[in-house]
């Protein structure tokens, strides 16, 4: 019996995605519920599990392939029932193989006639007998050692592994020796005219953006075609925060088994503030203001495929303890790929982090359909101030985008200065002031 592997439904808004890879290949045995092959979407990858055990027929849909929910990406032959492979056996025939198969005596077979389980093992001992081939088997080359391969491009892999190229034998013409595109275009004898910019500029290489990096692009140029932006800054002095850390965190890591960090402070400062301005944690749709009594704080994680942005579901009722937890699980399920996609639904505001990457300022981009965004930047030791005294203090850039449409002035100016006054004095964040 065959059964479908269909692409399933991937979750909201997503309405197709790229086959990345097959991780089976036509003829092979698969149990039920292993991975059978990888999905790429917008927003995470995701493994389609084999359906039934048995065998996998057909591949409809190749690596590369973008497919609709639904498709049909190939076939498995579900594995027969034990009294039904009895009954087929029985009506198998003996048939005389030529030319390097055992042949078989029929008239031996009609005067003994075995038992239907002898049938079943003499069966099953056919089955593991090797062929005797008139061809040599080739064992394929190795591809190249792994630090070698490492270095390669994801369109040098494929063309490696598709053309089984010992990368080993090559001179790469790269830097540091790295094998290119056009040093495999080479070895395979196809050479094409090279282009005006590779002879004036040098060695180029031409790969497909994949379809997270092409929905990045697409949704932050719609966040700038479709809202109002509009940009806001404050500064915060980080003093009280750093000296609590800094007293806590050894008492706060033995009884939690996670370090105190920053974002806790950011996740609860901006929970208070999104409740003091609900403006900014609503989204609009049509001509409606949606206004949300829930708050599940996004934040951004750069992984090698791309930026994505996860979601801390509840955000206000977890202590800084469960912030920082929940915080530290989702972002290496992120680096690791293994984010689903109710790990990045239900949003109502976003941090992001540059200063994780040295960024002293910058202008973030809002994450549709929400209104707000929250730039946290590195923090730099400068003069300041206090008191009619000049002093030396860690200070932190924030930076608010917003959508204007939904978002006034008066409102995010005040939403960003609440933050800076938790962060500035936590002790009002244990109040609820």
């Amino acid at each position: 019996m065959e059964e479908k592997i269909l692409v399933p439904v991937l979750g909201e808004s997503i309405t197709e995605a790229t086959v990345s890879k097959w991780l089976k290949k036509e003829g092979d045995n698969v149990d039920a519920d292993e991975p059978l092959v990888e999905l790429e979407t917008d927003k995470v990858n995701l493994e389609v599990p084999s359906p039934v055990s048995g065998v996998l027929k057909k591949i409809n849909s190749k690596d590369g392939t973008t497919v609709e929910v639904g498709a049909l990406l190939g076939l498995v032959v579900e594995s027969a029932d034990p009294l039904e492979k009895i009954e087929k056996i029985q009506k198998i025939k003996p048939t005389t193989k030529k030319d390097n198969v055992i042949e078989l005596d029929r008239e031996k077979e009609k005067k003994e006639e075995p038992k239907i389980f002898d049938k079943v093992s003499n069966e099953i001992e056919e089955k593991e007998k090797p062929l005797v081939l008139t061809k040599e088997i080739k064992e394929d080359k190795p591809l190249g050692d792994d630090n070698k391969n490492q270095n390669l491009s994801p369109a040098v892999r494929k063309m490696v592994a598709e053309n089984k190229i010992d990368i080993n034998s090559i001179e790469g013409s790269g830097k540091d020796g790295r094998v290119l595109k056009g040093d495999l275009i080479n070895l395979m004898g196809v050479n094409p005219p090279a282009s005006d910019r590779k002879l004036k500029y040098g060695q180029e290489e031409r790969i497909k953006m994949t379809r997270l990096r092409q929905t990045i692009a697409k949704r932050l140029k719609q966040a700038q075609d479709n809202a109002a932006l509009l940009t806001t800054f404050n500064e915060v002095d980080m003093t009280n925060i750093m000296e609590m850390r800094k007293e806590n965190q050894e008492d706060f890591q033995n009884r939690y088994g996670v370090k105190l960090g920053f974002m806790s402070f950011f996740v609860k400062s901006c929970v208070v503030a999104l409740k003091n301005f609900p403006a900014v944690n609503a989204e609009i749709e049509g001509d409606e203001i949606i206004y949300k009594n829930y708050y599940n704080i996004s934040f951004a994680v750069g992984t090698d495929k791309g930026l994505v942005v996860p979601v801390l579901k509840n955000a206000d009722e977890l202590s800084f303890a469960d912030i920082e937890k929940n915080i530290k699980q989702i972002s290496e399920k992120a680096r690791d790929g293994k984010l689903t996609i109710e790990d990045l639904q239900g949003g109502t505001f976003t941090i992001s982090n540059g200063g994780v990457y040295g960024s002293m300022l910058s202008t973030p981009i809002l994450n549709l359909p929400q209104s707000g965004v929250l730039g946290m930047h590195n923090i730099v030791e400068r003069p300041v101030v206090i008191n009619g005294e000049i002093k030396i203090r860690p200070i932190m850039f924030l930076a608010l985008s917003y959508d204007h449409r939904i978002i006034d002035g008066k409102d995010s100016v005040s939403f960003l200065k609440m933050i800076k006054e938790n962060l500035e004095d936590p002790r009002r964040l244990f109040l609820g002031i």
